[in-house]
């Protein structure tokens, strides 16, 4: 796919470095020369320009590309403008980071495809990690259900899949395991791969290194790892 990212601080590089990486053709824009020189070299191209310019900002293929990502934060008024800019373009497709509730509500107000909120994800992440001490993987529904990933707690190996009770217990949906395999790369070294069975026979063992995919309210979630 096709990306414009406008906005190359800290959230916007790494953006925009991660989907070159992955194979994704990215294009950044930024009024910093030196943020637009310290990702020319990985990304697609790199423009310096200050896109808050109507006709700076009509420099970049805007309705060539799959998505275009106003990455800016910090400046308000900028990413606003920048917004209703592209809006006023017929941009289809625009995707919009928002650092705060009001500026998200603007944002909002524009019917974008997409608001991000980095900040908020991050701090919603930690959380998890301070209220569940372990690190796990979720997927917010809506306030209150979660789709949630984590390792299986040491004191469930050996067990069989029917005997956790995760459903009648805490009211949890098992909706797939995550195996780990032993596989030899192209270099004949041994990696551990993780592959997911959503087929799970009531005779499947849980086995170390094992992880679970649950399905539930979050609250429920905390009192199946409080009771464990």
């Amino acid at each position: 796919m096709k990306y414009i990212i406008i906005g190359l601080g800290n959230y916007g590089h790494v953006l925009a470095e991660e989907l070159s990486a992955l194979g994704h053709e990215v294009i950044g824009a930024d009024i910093s020369e030196s943020r637009v020189d310290s990702i020319k070299d990985k990304i697609a191209t790199a423009f310096m320009i200050d896109a808050t310019d109507e006709q700076a900002l009509s420099v970049l293929p805007l309705n060539s590309v799959d998505i275009v990502i106003v990455a800016i934060g910090e400046n308000f008024g900028a990413s606003i403008r920048v917004v209703a800019l592209l809006k006023q373009k017929q941009v289809p497709r625009i995707y919009a980071r928002a650092i705060d509730a009001v500026h998200r509500s603007v944002l909002e107000a524009f019917s974008l495809e997409k608001i991000l909120t980095p900040e908020e994800d991050a701090a919603r992440s930690l959380v998890q990690v301070l209220d569940f001490g372990t690190n796990m993987e979720t997927f917010r529904i809506d306030p209150e259900y979660y789709v949630v990933k984590f390792a299986v707690p040491e004191k469930f190996v050996g067990y069989f899949v029917n005997e956790l009770n995760l459903d009648e217990e805490f009211h949890l949906k098992l909706i797939g395991l995550k195996r780990a395999n032993k596989v030899t790369n192209c270099l004949g070294v041994s990696v551990m791969e993780l592959h997911i069975k959503n087929e799970l026979p009531e005779n499947e063992k849980v086995h170390k290194g094992d992880e679970l995919v649950c399905y539930g309210k979050y609250r429920d979630f905390q009192s199946f790892w409080k009771a464990i």
